[in-house]
């Protein structure tokens, strides 16, 4: 996997994926920044919540669960002193469809946590604290 980083001006840069996406990345007013697109560590959360979002529902399908949405609240604490890490991360899955197994819906969670999230469990072995919850709403 490769990425590059390209300073525009100021705090912004453009992040270039591998596989070809870009995004702008922008600091706060206070430091120079313009508000043009998320923050770096907004970045790094968004991934652990696409990560493991990915797995649950890919999890899901193969437990042919007829899904109709879902989505992942990400609430988190960072140090008060630098290097400002995450210290705690908490996913809340919310799983939407029509006759939903909620033990499909934990395993999935489960799974995700502890075998497949690169991005979860890579944080959690850097001390970062990752809690995992969920619920299951049904379709009418």
């Amino acid at each position: 996997m490769q990425a590059r980083i390209k300073w525009s001006e100021n705090a912004a840069f453009i992040g270039e994926t591998g596989s070809g996406h870009a995004i702008v990345i922008d600091g706060p007013q206070e430091i120079g920044g313009r508000n043009l697109g998320p923050r770096p560590m907004e970045l790094l959360l968004l991934g652990v919540g696409a990560c493991s979002s990915v797995d649950v529902m890919m999890i899901l399908k193969k437990s042919r669960q007829n899904v109709t949405d879902c989505y992942c609240e990400l609430t988190s604490k960072r140090a008060d002193t630098d290097p400002k890490v995450f210290t705690d991360i908490h996913l809340h899955f919310v799983v939407t469809g029509k006759e939903l197994g909620e033990n499909h819906v934990k395993r999935a969670v489960e799974l995700s946590a502890e075998k497949y999230c690169s991005a979860s469990i890579m944080l959690a072995k850097g001390g970062c604290n990752i809690t995992h919850d969920y619920e299951v709403r049904e379709t009418a």
